[in-house]
Order: C-alpha cells, then sequence, then structure tokens
C-alpha cells in the first residue's frame, strides 16, 4: 500500500574493503565465526559477495551495509570498525561489527527515509493500511546496539558506527557518527562537508560496546550510546559523491587524493564508458549489483579508493594523516597505519 508518487532522486552505490593481514596471535578467541546457515552467516556471506576488484572477501573487523528503506522511500548506508583491543581478552572484534550492521539493515528495511507518504489519489482507507515509521540514522544505530546486546553469539565486543540515510523524495542527508569512522560529501571537485572523528583520547575512539560482567578485560574498556553520535542533516545535489569509510582511510589517505581519485575515475567514465564497463565485466562484477553504468562508476571509485589506502598504510617513507595526528599529540609515527579498511560510495542523480 506505498504511495505511487514519482521519487525525484536515484542512488547509485558501491563498496569495496581490503582487511589487515592476519597477524599470529599470540592468544586464541574464544568465540566463534556466525555459522553460515545461521541468519547473521547467511546475511554476511551475502554482503560479502558483492564485486570487490579482485581485493578478495577479507574484511577483518569491518564491515557494512547497503539497504533500500521501506517503499523505496530512500536508501540507508552503514559502516562498523570493531574495535581489535579485545582479541587480548579472547574475543574476536568482528562479530560485534558484524551483527551491529546485521540489525541496522533489519532496522532500516522497515523504517522510512522520510515521514510515510500518502498518495493523495488513494482511498481513505488505503491510506490508513500504509504502515513503518520514520526512522532516523540515529534512531537505527540505538536499535541495532540493542539488537546486539540480545544477541547471544556475541559474548561481548565494541565498535564505532556510521549510518547516513539518503531520502529519495527531497534528496535530504541525515547521518549520525560514533567513533572515528565517519563520510564525507564531495561536490564538484570540492569537499564540502567531510565527518570529524569523536575519541576519548588519541586513537581511542568513541564506541558503542557490549560489556559482560563475565567478561576479563584487560586494560578496560570504553562504552559510550548513540545518544552520544554527531547528527548531520544536508540537502543533496544532482552529481554529488558520498563517501563513507572506516578510518582504515581517513588515517592513511587525505581528502584532496580522495577528491582526485574520484575525478579520474570519472572521466575515464565521461570519456570512455564502453571501455570502463567492459573493464568492469571483465572483472566478473555480478549484475546483481552492477546493473548501470553509474553503478559501475562508483563501484570503480571504491576500488581505487580501497587500492590507494591499500597503498599508503604500506608506505613508510609518505607522511601519513594519522602521522601527522600523531605529531599534533606529541607522539612519534612514521608511515601510514596498517589497519582493515572499507568504504562505500554513493552517486546522487535527480530524475528528469
Amino acid at each position: 500500500m506505498s504511495t505511487a508518487l514519482p521519487r525525484p532522486y536515484r542512488f547509485h552505490v558501491g563498496a569495496s574493503w581490503a582487511g589487515k593481514p592476519q597477524p599470529p596471535r599470540s592468544r586464541k578467541c574464544n568465540t566463534a565465526p556466525f555459522a553460515k546457515d545461521s541468519e547473521i552467516g547467511r546475511w554476511r556471506d551475502h554482503v560479502l559477495s558483492r564485486p570487490n576488484g579482485g581485493l578478495g572477501s577479507h574484511i577483518g573487523e569491518d564491515f557494512f551495509y547497503i539497504q533500500e528503506m521501506r517503499s523505496q522511500s530512500g536508501i540507508s548506508l552503514g559502516v562498523a570498525d570493531g574495535v581489535g583491543g579485545w582479541t587480548d581478552s579472547g574475543v574476536d572484534p568482528s562479530l560485534f561489527s558484524q551483527s551491529l550492521m546485521y540489525h541496522a539493515h533489519r532496522y532500516a528495511k522497515q523504517g522510512w527515509a522520510g515521514e510515510p507518504e500518502i498518495d493523495p489519489t488513494q482511498d481513505y482507507e488505503e491510506r490508513q493500511e500504509v504502515e513503518g515509521w520514520e526512522l532516523t540514522p540515529q534512531e537505527c544505530m540505538d536499535l541495532a546496539h540493542g539488537g546486539v546486546l540480545r544477541e547471544r553469539e556475541v559474548l561481548a565486543g565494541s565498535s564505532t558506527a556510521c549510518i547516513v540515510n539518503l531520502n529519495a523524495s527531497s534528496g535530504l542527508l541525515r547521518a549520525a557518527n560514533l567513533g572515528d569512522s565517519g563520510f564525507c560529501v564531495i561536490r564538484s571537485s570540492q569537499v564540502i562537508h567531510f565527518q570529524q572523528p569523536q575519541t576519548h583520547f588519541f586513537n581511542c575512539p568513541m564506541q558503542l560496546a557490549k560489556l559482560p560482567r563475565s567478561a576479563r578485560l584487560r586494560g578496560g574498556a570504553c562504552s559510550d550510546t548513540a545518544a552520544q553520535a554527531d547528527n548531520v542533516s544536508m540537502k543533496l545535489r544532482d552529481g554529488d559523491l558520498v563517501v563513507l569509510f572506516t578510518d582504515g582511510l581517513s588515517d592513511n589517505v587525505f581528502p584532496s587524493e580522495l577528491i582526485q581519485i574520484c575525478s579520474l575515475v570519472s572521466r575515464q567514465y565521461t570519456h570512455a564508458p564502453l571501455l570502463a564497463n567492459a573493464a568492469g565485466q571483465a572483472q566478473g562484477e555480478s549484475h546483481e549489483f552492477i546493473q548501470e553504468e553509474e553503478d559501475a562508476q562508483v563501484q570503480t571509485m571504491a576500488e581505487r579508493i580501497i587500492s590507494y589506502a591499500t597503498l599508503c598504510m604500506h608506505n613508510k617513507k609518505r607522511v601519513s594523516p594519522f602521522e601527522r595526528a600523531a605529531a599534533r599529540e606529541g607522539m612519534y609515527f612514521r608511515g601510514g597505519k596498517v589497519d582493515d579498511v572499507t568504504v562505500i560510495v554513493a552517486l546522487i542523480r535527480e530524475t528528469p
């Protein structure tokens, strides 16, 4: 019983990721990955079946989701970065981030990107049957956190989170960010918004957590709530790019470099779209996710960003954003910071 009114905006979304090399752990985790036949396990494997340009399916302690909202009212995007310090307590940090994104996607699927829209041509009885509620990113984050707290398989853990909702009727972006993951908006080769990280102290981000009494923690742990997240609201235009990322990107790549990568890919598709599409098909991109030229374009942007971030984090001769941030705190750090990195790129288009 959804509205038949046209949507002025449509969104093309691509995603890419790369997990850091897994070092030998002195202490094994007491928790096992979600089973492949469990709800979260099946959803996790479906998300990781997206095309990733040969970068593999290893995502490490990061995770993400891309979900169309109720009655095509918009889309909801999210990234989460599990806090790796939990491995010292025998806990796998990836379980928390995967569970958090699973529950966020589940709530986003049932919520509206804005107030439920009523088609004035419908009868009164039909209008009364329109169900659902307007779901803000902060509410989605809070509900998802509650879902993790109820998960028996997640014994403990914590994660940063960034959730962005894009409204297909108004072009409005609403976001909630907790920790040092984040997002930026690129318009006409300029970053018009770059989300600043939330930290307790240097390299200790604010985070959602699950802290059972039975857990034996080394060095303590931080526990924050969705109510402490930074909220952002802004109107988008045709051609805007929204980039969500974990700190594996922001610690290694400067915003100006991000603009250059997106501009190069955009020019590539503008001047030689057929060659660009042929390259994408050669990499075996899934038709389920890549259906239009714009889909291939944002997917290529995401993959190029991840490839560049991976090169930067292993380069000890290059000054990184993390090195500069450490210097401001009076600490010495050289080169890039090796970490998991996840990126979602969304291109906004106004329908003619």
